[in-house]
């Protein structure tokens, strides 16, 4: 709906609502394939309501699609996969991309055909992304790509990567680098899972020896890769902070190596993802954990008599505020299209409500907080979020460099100086700075 001069009107709350209950209504059927379904919740705009109109969504601010997402959710009905290519990729691609790559990849990611990773940090190229060594050298219509990424995660599951790569040496290090649409499953890529001390392995090095990517897959245009990869590093910091609301309760699996389970009928998936505590999009028990929130202390809280403490019930409602907080500041930085610096405000307190999370949980469990194992509380979870708690402040851009973000962009702070800012990246690598 437009209005006379020409804006989009967007519905009320309870427009949505009946709407998304009466589209429910008329074509979930529990005996449908998994995929079938995807393929018509993408095409109906209800799987990604805040993207584009033309790009399979509605146009929908984020508190319109958080409602919506609550009728699916009360409905059994499962979303699109709560993976990297939802979250980061696709939203990327519409605002980036051709439209030839907006065709190629960004229903396909919905629909949970293609699952996609992140190539972006580097063993010497974290907290300073714009340092990457990765080199992309043109031959032809392809580029050559050389060089090695680390904690990339789901790389092992992933068909497309999203990288960066230096295409010009010859420039200040952020104006020389190109986003590329990189296929994982060709010669030259060789990933290798990183253990971690929870046991999962979230996480991979990725060594890149000769792969190719076709010119067609650059996402933006070529040495203008940092523009577009700022827009992708303030998605993910949206999403990790907050990730506890506004999503569909029960996600499908993503990619190629999924195909099998998207088979099945709507009914058996669902049906097993509340059985085995899966379809939630987050990596180990502890993490799935932190995005229900508050809601599994306060249930294993009553279920060990520990409810009537005065410092477990302060610590709980303490837990259930910060989440929701940060819930409603996601979708204050969701709102009005292209993040603001309200991302990396929720990326730092997702941090403080993993501390509390564990912290919580521990004054709930007492020494029981260590035991791993099915028996163990909540299956496993409160043990493996003990180790799990360092990674939100390290992974994502660590709460060192939110804390600059919010200082330069919110604070009107000056920035940190940077000496190399303006030198060739060549002439960093090589120690031959101008004096």
């Amino acid at each position: 709906m437009t209005t006379a001069t020409g804006a989009v009107r967007l519905p009320g709350v309870d427009a949505v609502r009946r709407e998304a209950r009466g589209w429910i209504g008329a074509h979930l059927d529990q005996g449908m394939r998994l995929d079938t379904w995807l393929e018509l919740l993408a095409d109906s705009g209800w799987a990604a309501p805040t993207w584009p109109a033309g790009c399979y969504g509605k146009g929908y601010s984020a508190a319109l699609a958080a409602t919506a997402a609550e009728e699916f959710t009360a409905a059994g009905a499962p979303g699109p996969p709560a993976g990297l290519g939802v979250i980061l990729a696709a939203p990327t691609i519409i605002a980036h991309g051709s439209a030839e790559l907006k065709h190629r990849f960004v229903r396909a990611t919905l629909t949970g055909e293609h699952a996609w990773c992140q190539l972006f940090s580097e063993p010497g190229a974290g907290s300073d992304l714009a340092s990457l060594a990765t080199r992309a050298v043109r031959d032809g219509d392809e580029f050559v790509i050389e060089g090695q990424k680390v904690w990339t995660s789901a790389a092992q599951i992933a068909d497309f990567g999203m990288l960066l790569a230096r295409t010009d040496p010859d420039v200040p290090k952020h104006r020389g680098i190109t986003y590329f649409a990189l296929r994982m499953d060709q010669p030259g890529v060789e990933v290798r899972p990183l253990r971690q001390m929870t046991g999962d392995s979230m996480f991979s090095e990725v060594f890149l020896n000769g792969a190719r990517v076709a010119a067609v897959d650059v996402v933006g245009h070529v040495n203008d890769g940092w523009t577009v990869a700022l827009s992708t590093l303030a998605h993910e910091r949206t999403g990790l902070g907050a990730r506890a609301g506004g999503g569909f309760g029960i996600t499908a699996p993503g990619g190629s190596r999924f195909r099998a389970q998207r088979e099945a009928t709507v009914g058996e998936y669902v049906a097993r993802s509340r059985r085995d505590g899966t379809g939630r999009g987050f990596g180990t028990s502890g993490t799935a954990m932190i995005g229900a929130g508050a809601a599994p202390l306060i249930a294993l809280a009553i279920e060990l008599g520990r409810d009537k403490d005065p410092l477990v019930r302060q610590q709980l409602v303490r837990l259930h505020t910060l989440c929701q907080l940060n819930a409603w500041n996601g979708l204050r930085g969701r709102a009005g299209g292209r993040p603001g610096a309200e991302p990396s405000t929720g990326k730092l307190m997702a941090s403080q409500i993993a501390r509390l999370w564990r912290d919580t949980a521990a004054e709930i469990c007492g020494p029981h907080a260590m035991l791993a194992g099915p028996a163990s509380p909540l299956a496993g979870a409160v043990a493996a979020q003990s180790l799990a708690t360092p990674g939100p402040a390290i992974y994502g851009g660590s709460d060192q460099i939110q804390r600059n973000v919010i200082g330069e962009r919110v604070l009107g702070l000056p920035k940190e100086p940077d000496a190399s800012r303006n030198v060739p990246y060549r002439d960093l690598k090589t120690g031959t700075q101008p004096s």
